[in-house]
């Protein structure tokens, strides 16, 4: 009961204006992508490898490289904690085979087609173990991200095609997935 009540709070909001669900479209769908961009750019530049105080030239160059191989490590472990939390998703929706909104609820009109099943929800999965996976390391930065995972889970439930409880399994899913990573990584390769 609580979860439709939110979601039609939510989905509520939609259908009232060409630029709202245009905007709402645009966090839902476009916004996850600008989000790994500036995760890629804030691993990049926070362990200064593509730093901007540098000079390019030949030993800056090879610097770089050197600076890179030393913190591939940790960008190899945010993006893996977010595809695998992404591919365990995929296959729990498989297993569960929850309806999405608008199959449940005929009338209701979703912004965006979705044809697979909706628990959890792999973008709510995905961009929480990416987000929960920086703030491991880096807590302000992880901040951003987590904000950024709610802003699309809350468009992906406004554009009708999520209930809220996807969007909370799938960031309890994320976040728990980043956090095993993390303590294996730190389990195997931190004690030797």
């Amino acid at each position: 009961m609580f979860n439709l009540q939110i979601f039609f709070l939510f989905y509520n909001l939609a259908h009232h204006s060409a630029f709202g669900d245009q905007l709402i479209v645009f966090f839902a769908q476009t916004f996850p992508y600008i989000v790994i961009l500036l995760s890629i750019v804030f691993l990049l530049f926070h362990h200064e490898v593509l730093s901007y105080k540098r000079r390019f030239n030949n030993e800056a160059i090879w610097d770089s490289f050197r600076i890179l191989k030393q913190k591939w490590k940790e960008i190899v472990l945010v993006f893996f904690s977010g595809i695998f939390a992404w591919v365990l998703a995929h296959y729990l929706k498989i297993l569960i085979e929850s309806p999405r909104p608008f199959v449940v609820f005929p009338y209701i009109h979703s912004l965006i087609s979705e044809t697979d099943f909706s628990f959890p929800s792999g973008h709510a999965t995905f961009y929480m173990g990416l987000a929960f996976g920086i703030f491991l390391s880096h807590k302000k930065a992880g901040y951003w991200f987590i904000f950024f995972a709610f802003l699309i889970g809350i468009a992906r439930i406004m554009a009708g095609i999520h209930f809220p409880v996807d969007i909370l399994g799938g960031f309890i899913l994320g976040a728990l997935i980043a956090y095993l990573v993390r303590f294996v990584y730190d389990r195997i390769f931190k004690t030797n």
